[in-house]
């Protein structure tokens, strides 16, 4: 039998609801992807709506959520999105008291949280966020600190990462957060797919934009992390990794090796990521011709270039432009 992957959403008043229904209808999206596509592997989700006491949540566009269960149940979730609070959350906070300690429960049941801007606060509150980096929404940033002294909040990223919880500081970033979670879930096609429909081509990847605690440029080996920092100023140029190797005073053989044990990805997978988001920032702002992108980030012509493209991004440079300045322009 197949076990469903369990997502479930707080509920409250006040609540925004945009930062429970988009990412809601972006999950359903990649489930339905991965459901045509992945066979065998495919896991359904279950998701849930939770609220203590279980009533009618409402907003005053006229819009209304009904619960599915009570917040007890947190603690059998894989996943939980705590969504952001209209204005000032103080008095949510005081009257939903209960679901800091069924956050806890939940993550020391092996869950993982994902709180979206003021909704922090209630992984504040529980504790889990003590000396760990969070961020929440730049209007209460300020007092978020004054309240919450032992947080290690980090105002100017908009996706902390620590552990198994997510804090995220606007809509934007819990739509980047969501599509790396379908990712993770579904694999990188249907985050794609999810990506062209719901969220902007031109934003920087999840893991380009993130707090992660105890990283250094996302790992440990410092070495590593300098030849990333020099890729990240000379990819434009033609290049060869056996000279990069040689300059930092390593055998090809052992930068291979340590590149892909330091990022998960080899240096060749890594380098084509930068030229391909350069080219997309060029496609979306520039009038320049697919050729001369393709010369100017370091692919020797266009053929290189939309093969990377199709690759990673599954639809060629041409596509891009199209859909991104009709977003862009429309």
């Amino acid at each position: 039998m197949i076990l469903p992957i369990r997502i479930a959403f707080t509920l409250y008043q006040h609540m925004l609801f945009t930062s429970v229904t988009l990412p809601a209808e972006m999950l359903r999206a990649g489930e339905a992807f991965a459901k045509r596509h992945l066979g065998h592997d495919f896991r359904p989700l279950k998701l849930s709506w939770l609220s203590d006491p279980e009533r009618l949540i409402d907003n005053e566009l006229g819009i209304q959520l009904q619960p599915t269960g009570k917040f007890c149940e947190l603690a059998q979730q894989d996943y939980v999105i705590v969504p952001s609070i209209w204005r000032n959350p103080r008095p949510v906070i005081r009257q939903t008291a209960q679901l800091a300690n069924d956050l806890k429960a939940s993550w020391q049941n092996g869950g993982t949280i994902i709180g979206v801007g003021t909704g922090v606060c209630f992984l504040a509150e529980s504790g889990l966020l003590d000396s760990h980096p969070a961020t929440t929404h730049w209007h209460y940033a300020k007092q978020f600190a004054r309240n919450y002294p032992n947080v290690d909040l980090k105002p100017d990223f908009f996706i902390t990462q620590s552990e198994r919880i997510y804090t995220v500081a606007s809509l934007n970033a819990l739509a980047d957060v969501v599509v790396h979670l379908i990712s993770l879930l579904y694999g990188q096609a249907a985050a794609n797919h999810v990506q062209k429909n719901f969220s902007h081509e031109i934003r920087k990847p999840y893991e380009e934009q993130r707090y992660l605690e105890g990283a250094v440029d996302k790992h440990p080996d410092e070495q590593i992390a300098a030849i990333q920092f020099w890729l990240k100023n000379n990819y434009s140029n033609e290049l060869s990794l056996a000279n990069v190797a040689e300059q930092f005073d390593l055998s090809y053989r052992t930068f291979n090796r340590r590149f892909k044990e330091a990022t998960g990805q080899t240096a060749s997978d890594y380098l084509q990521s930068l030229r391909v988001e350069s080219a997309k920032e060029l496609l979306a702002s520039s009038n320049l011709s697919i050729q001369d992108i393709a010369i100017s980030v370091g692919f020797n012509s266009q053929g290189l270039l939309t093969r990377a493209f199709k690759l990673k991004l599954d639809q060629t440079p041409r596509e891009y432009r199209k859909v991104v300045r009709r977003k862009l322009f429309s």
